[in-house]
């Protein structure tokens, strides 16, 4: 087993929340020439996800670090020209292109896996290759049909040809139209220069590795193989040659890394007002979260209705770089309705007020209701800042 160097750098808890905020995009002037492509780069994963209450969630990361960035803005810097593919990472990921090749380790288990869930019959990988090389790119639809019935996990043999294709490499997802994933050969669609999987399986995790260090700021072991999904043993393999600095956080009572690069700068810079998304790199893990922010938060959406607390799509709010109280947002019309509004105390809603007021904005609402505030005290002073705002 490796032996990893003690750490020699001692942080303060606020020293990690401020790195962790700065690596994250959410503490400084934002890098508005880069755009969202600068933004995916920078966080190296945007989560996808298909709840869309304002928007679906690859589109609220952007516009958490940026503003009211469009959304066909948003949708072309990711797709147009192929800046990013599809895959397996945290979960399923839009990834810059330039890491088609650290993700071969994935690509290589996925095609030496010996069980699958679901069976596929013989021909059919064949020939959804074969049409997508004469017809593509297709929807699943147009090669044959997604679903053998209505039930949403009973898919076609072409369904599971084309998608075991992706997760092989041989295919690659080039848009979402209506959600649906357009497929195309991976050949015609990742830059040649990219379309290899030559790097060995410690080059690969050494890469992901560094790259969820930077992403990070800090992190432990296990924040750091959450970001890419990696096995704790994966990352304890290349950890030592990763490039990323053992430093010690005060008050987490685990070893963490640091990226040298956010060590080398004092984090310092304008805060993001705004909410989050519960996918969002900054918060998707919940331990992590805790630990960084003493702020607890699950995604309610898969809860029965009378067992939530906070609301089906609860979303945090990020204030002078404290996660400040959470909005369960829903539209109707022009309107952007809060149906529930959780406040960490009375100075919590100025800034509640302008991060629902700017989301209202980008999503073209025009009004801003509140349905339910969990502090009912809190309820007519967070009205009365919208009123004031709205004229």
């Amino acid at each position: 087993m490796t032996t990893l160097p003690r750490p020699t750098i001692t942080l303060t808890a606020d020293d990690a929340r401020r790195i962790a905020l700065r690596a994250q995009g959410l503490l400084g002037a934002p890098d508005r020439r880069a755009g969202v492509r600068g933004v995916l780069r920078h966080l190296g994963a945007v989560q996808l996800d298909t709840i869309s209450v304002l928007a679906r969630s690859h589109e609220l990361v952007p516009y958490a670090r940026l503003g009211a960035v469009g959304r066909t803005t948003v949708e072309n810097a990711y797709w147009k020209d192929t800046h990013a593919f599809e895959y397996w990472s945290h979960a399923a990921c839009l990834l810059p292109v330039e890491e088609w090749p650290h993700f071969a380790f994935r690509r290589r288990a996925y095609r030496n896996r010996p069980h699958w869930n679901h069976e596929l019959p013989d021909g059919v990988y064949e020939q959804v290759v074969k049409q997508l090389r004469t017809e593509g790119p297709l929807t699943a639809t147009e090669l044959g049909g997604a679903k053998r019935t209505s039930e949403w996990w009973d898919w076609s043999g072409t369904k599971v040809a084309v998608e075991r294709a992706l997760m092989y490499g041989e295919v690659v997802c080039v848009e979402r139209r209506g959600w649906k994933r357009v497929y195309d050969l991976a050949e015609r669609a990742v830059p040649t220069a990219l379309l290899h999987d030559e790097l060995d399986d410690a080059e690969c995790l050494r890469r992901l590795v560094r790259l969820a260090g930077e992403s990070l700021g800090v992190g432990t072991r296990s924040d750091i193989a959450d970001y890419h999904r990696l096995r704790g043993e994966q990352v304890d393999a290349v950890l030592a040659d990763s490039g990323l600095v053992p430093v010690e956080v005060a008050g987490w009572g685990k070893p963490a890394w640091a990226d040298p690069a956010a060590l080398a700068t004092p984090p310092r810079g304008r805060h993001r007002t705004t909410l989050l998304s519960p996918f969002d790199s900054l918060i998707w893990e919940r331990a992590r979260t805790e630990r960084i922010f003493g702020f607890t938060h699950r995604l309610e959406a898969y809860t029965p209705k009378p067992k939530r607390v906070y609301g089906y799509f609860a979303m945090p709010v990020l204030a002078g770089g404290r996660l400040v109280g959470r909005v369960d947002p829903a539209r109707e019309g022009r309107t952007l309705v809060a149906r529930q509004v959780t406040l960490d105390g009375p100075r919590a809603v100025p800034a509640v007020a302008q991060a629902l007021l700017e989301a209202a904005t980008w999503v073209n609402c025009t009004n801003v209701r509140v349905e339910r505030v969990d502090d009912p005290a809190l309820r007519g002073q967070l009205t009365a800042e919208l009123a004031r705002a709205l004229g």
